[in-house]
């Protein structure tokens, strides 16, 4: 044999025993980060996707590892420095993600991720203790001139977070804000009266507000919602503040081409599985599926924006 076949061969074999050309893939459990507390919305939506994953998928098997903390800035993080290896999944949700990289905390980027697509979007609600006197958008700006008022958020640079700041701007008040590890503890908050308010996503009060267990005073979307059509919006109650919150799945940069192409395809087919909607819509998920292409266009976008609200007034 020459040398020159030699080296070729041994160039193939290394190939052949890469990750990549692995026919044993999955060969052990794939790890989902979900950077929120277990209970919550986010957590909910990476279980469910889980579960019908594996019932599709012979040999695949998920498990959830909840990192929370610092608005999620510390499960991100955690993805993103995972090995690339095809084991680490993330469901990461925004604004949070792009907000820790325009405030300057992130030790990641855009780029430290590959973009699977967008899972769900949620909008933004503001939600009050059911015995509370506060029944609207105007009696919160009211009750807030005493500068005395609790509002949860979870956590700094959040959706909550920057909708709360930007309803304080239009309303001339300024909240003793509480940021939280989630919406599990914004949640109990509500429910155990323990805070005047709280900024918080759909999914996450719907039932509640539903069984007249707290009361959702407005949602901060353009038009009303067909799932609470009784609750006005923020522009029917006087303060145009809109925000969104979305969730969807990442893994770190560089995994080999052939199984993130597996997972990218996963994702799809559980997108598109009757079973999996019909749990999301039992859980309060609502779904709105990206691609990865425009799911990653509408992060760059957002990151943009986001960078903007925070050099006009940083957090």
């Amino acid at each position: 044999m020459s040398k020159r076949s030699f080296v070729a061969g041994l160039a193939l074999l290394a190939v052949a025993n890469t990750p990549a050309f692995a026919q044993d893939y999955p060969s052990k459990s794939i790890e989902i980060i979900v950077p929120s507390s277990a209970g919550g919305s986010t957590d909910t939506t990476a279980r469910i996707f889980a579960e019908v994953a594996e019932s599709k998928y012979e040999g695949f098997k998920f498990v959830i590892n909840n990192i929370n903390g610092s608005g999620g800035q510390k499960g991100f993080e955690a993805i993103a420095r995972a090995d690339a290896d095809g084991y680490t999944m993330g469901l990461v949700f925004t604004p949070q993600l792009v907000a820790h990289v325009a405030a300057g905390r992130a030790s990641y980027t855009l780029d430290s991720f590959h973009i699977i697509g967008n899972t769900a979007d949620d909008p933004e609600i503001v939600v009050v203790p059911k015995d509370s006197a506060i029944k609207s958008l105007a009696d919160l700006a009211e009750a807030g001139k005493g500068g005395d008022l609790t509002v949860a958020v979870n956590g700094i640079g959040s959706d909550d977070f920057l909708a709360a700041k930007a309803f304080e701007k239009l309303a001339g008040v300024t909240f003793n804000l509480l940021p939280t590890k989630g919406s599990t503890e914004q949640k109990a908050a509500i429910l155990g009266g323990h805070v005047d308010a709280s900024f918080m996503n759909l999914s996450q009060m719907e039932a509640q507000h539903k069984a007249g267990d707290a009361t959702i005073i407005s949602i901060l979307t353009d038009t009303r919602n067909d799932l609470v059509p009784e609750v006005e919006t923020g522009v029917e109650g006087g303060y145009d503040v809109q925000m969104r919150a979305t969730r969807g799945f990442v893994t770190p940069a560089g995994v080999p081409a052939e199984i993130q192409a597996q997972l990218d395809g996963i994702f799809a087919d559980v997108m598109a599985d009757p079973a999996f909607q019909e749990k999301a819509k039992a859980s309060s998920i609502y779904l709105l599926n990206m691609n990865s292409a425009d799911y990653t266009a509408y992060l760059q976008k957002l990151q943009a924006e986001t960078q903007e609200v925070f050099d006009a007034a940083p957090w």
